[in-house]
């Protein structure tokens, strides 16, 4: 049976179980846009009584070689992870500090990996899924490609594109 909106299970003996807390996942990178849908998504879970998901995903840098060759460069993945660790507590910090009252439960998940791809992934028994725009127009948006665009078109669940509000 559902009881606001969500499905409950029985158990054995007909005692409901009720479902896992509702789960929000940003995706942040350094960017002003993804602050500003970090702030947003922090926000809604506090009205939803959500677990909000920070994820950020990286790639390993990579050098062109000839013939259209590349080669990966070994990197600490470790170090890697540590640093983003430390620069999305001092985000989600700054977030919270800017919610009046409140803030839900964080988790932060680093993961290797192409943005959209990664995104679309944690998405799966996500709620919702909040990325910010970069607001690309044009041919540029068809050139360089979008996490937003691949997100919305790919997602698991229902999407938040946050503009920032300089964008028109």
């Amino acid at each position: 049976f559902n009881v606001a909106g969500r499905p409950w299970a029985m158990t054995v003996d007909d005692q409901p179980v009720p479902p896992a807390a509702p789960r929000i996942v940003v995706g942040v990178d350094d960017s002003e846009q993804a602050a500003v849908a970090l702030r947003w998504a922090l926000a809604e879970g506090v009205l939803r009584g959500a677990l909000v998901e920070v994820v950020h995903a990286w790639s390993p840098p990579v050098s062109a070689l000839p013939f259209g060759a590349t080669l990966v460069v070994p990197v600490d993945e470790a170090e890697i992870d540590s640093a983003a660790r430390d620069h999305l507590e001092q985000m989600v910090s700054a977030a919270t500090d800017e919610l009046d009252g409140a803030a839900p439960e964080v988790q932060i998940t680093v993961l290797p990996g192409a943005p959209s791809v990664t995104l679309v992934e944690v998405s799966e028994d996500a709620d919702m899924l909040v990325v910010g725009s970069h607001g690309r127009t044009g041919l540029s948006r068809l050139v360089v490609g979008s996490v937003a665009m691949a997100v919305v078109q790919h997602a698991h669940c229902p999407v938040v594109v946050i503009r920032t509000p300089d964008e028109d």
